[in-house]
């Protein structure tokens, strides 16, 4: 079946215009020139795309785009926004669009994001492939991957913040592979570890004889993310002349190599990260205003390891198989001491941590199970001091205590129906099924 394309603008030239280029190209096309007309035409037929003018005399595009989202989700929608009207740009992608279009509408750049557009999966895959998908099921984690899910299918750039070892990269790599971009490249690439002298070169290639050592033409990272995900992680440590450069590469989505005179059109997604603040780098002035709002286009944070101690015991269970896989041995089982000093432990490091903490005792471990001595853990500290408890009792063995209180009050309130209970306590049934497993709540309380 030929692909049918929905054309809305109030401007006969730039229907016309788009008709013919689309024409050329194979596909169909129906043209609307209000809001109401495309409303009629999405009821009446099945389109494979949009592309919307912003300005419209009985509305603007966001309305359609929110519509199409609401009522069409498998539609890719585009829009087409006055030029340098990054603001319209950056609130579309955000309402559900899948990409956009600057005027005057350049026509290779409307033929690439057509051919993009109609490889857009119309479902996403239920799971990811084993070793690439988001373990866990507390709050936090749920919301993460539903998020996850919705970004992947839109072409908008996406910032994910969080501490050190939350797990951004692995974020990052499910956007991708669960991207209509899938297929192609996912580049990633550490800010941070890159000489300033050496940034414009590696991001944007060089030509032969660029510099001294230039002895061949070389792509960086953005030609080789070419038409998959460029990856910016630390993104908060580029320098500013770097900064201003690669501004101008997502807006005009061009590149000009170290060395050369002319511009190569270039069509990546980016994503990038940081364990720093990012806005308030920008309110420090350290980090680009136009900058922070053209990669802040949706935001993604990565919970913390102690935000989600439930889902300890997950995450300690498949890396301790991924890691005795690896060293060719049967995976140990950890005491219930153990248990309870990992889910009762802060990381610091976070999932990092644990692999780090896990690695370790299952090469001092001896025999097939590891018990809480063997895992090493710090004891928290606070100016050079262990952590003083609260009434005498460890500060774990006090939080216990009113975790088990409030939980027996809940129970009492809504005679002992859990479900109830767990909503009273605002957590989800299986969280408050774990923590009661947890207390030993699970015979006492019936």
């Amino acid at each position: 079946m030929t692909p049918r394309v929905l054309i809305v603008d109030d401007e006969a030239d730039i229907r016309e215009l788009l008709d013919m280029t689309l024409a050329r190209m194979g596909l169909e096309c129906d043209s609307a020139a209000s809001v109401a007309e495309a409303k009629r035409l999405l009821r009446e037929r099945a389109y494979q795309l949009c592309l919307t003018d912003m300005r419209m005399p009985d509305g603007d595009g966001l309305q359609l785009v929110r519509e199409i989202e609401t009522h069409y989700p498998t539609l890719p929608v585009a829009v087409i926004t006055a030029h340098g009207s990054t603001e319209n740009a950056v609130a579309a992608l955000k309402a559900g669009a899948f990409d956009y279009l600057a005027k005057p509408v350049s026509l290779a750049q409307l033929r690439t994001l057509v051919k993009s557009a109609l490889t857009v999966p119309e479902s996403m895959p239920e799971r990811e492939p084993r070793g690439r998908e988001l373990l866990g099921h507390s709050p936090a984690i749920v919301q993460v991957r539903e998020l996850i899910g919705k970004v992947a299918k839109s072409e908008a750039p996406v910032y994910i913040s969080g501490e050190s070892g939350s797990g951004k990269e692995l974020a990052a790599r499910l956007i991708h592979q669960g991207s209509r971009r899938r297929d192609k490249p996912f580049i990633a690439v550490n800010c941070g570890a890159i000489p300033e002298n050496l940034m414009e070169s590696e991001f944007f290639g060089y030509r032969k004889g660029a510099f001294t050592g230039a002895d061949s033409e070389r792509e960086g990272f953005f030609q080789a993310a070419d038409g998959g995900t460029l990856f910016l992680d630390e993104v908060a440590d580029l320098p500013f002349p770097m900064q201003v450069k690669l501004l101008r590469a997502i807006q005009e989505k061009r590149v000009r190599r170290v060395g050369a005179t002319n511009e190569e059109p270039v069509n990546v997604r980016i994503i990038c990260a940081t364990h720093q603040d990012l806005r308030q780098l920008m309110e420090a002035g350290r980090f680009r205003q136009d900058l922070f709002f053209r990669l802040n286009v949706i935001e993604i944070h990565m919970p913390a390891l102690r935000e989600c101690r439930e889902d300890v015991p997950e995450f300690t269970q498949r890396i301790l198989e991924r890691l005795a896989a690896a060293n060719g041995v049967p995976a140990p089982r950890l005491t219930s001491r153990a248990m309870a000093a990992l889910t009762a432990y802060d990381f610091p490091g976070n999932v990092r941590e644990l692999e780090n903490i896990l690695e370790r005792a299952l090469a001092l471990h001896g025999g097939d199970t590891i018990d809480s001595e063997d895992l090493q853990l710090q004891p928290p500290k606070v100016g050079g001091a262990e952590t003083a408890g609260i009434g005498g009792k460890p500060l774990q063995e006090f939080l216990d205590e009113q975790e088990r209180q409030a939980i027996l009050d809940a129970l009492q309130k809504t005679r002992y129906n859990r479900t109830a209970a767990a909503r009273l306590l605002g957590v989800t049934f299986r969280s408050l099924r774990y923590r009661m497993e947890r207390l030993g709540l699970n015979e006492s309380a019936g």
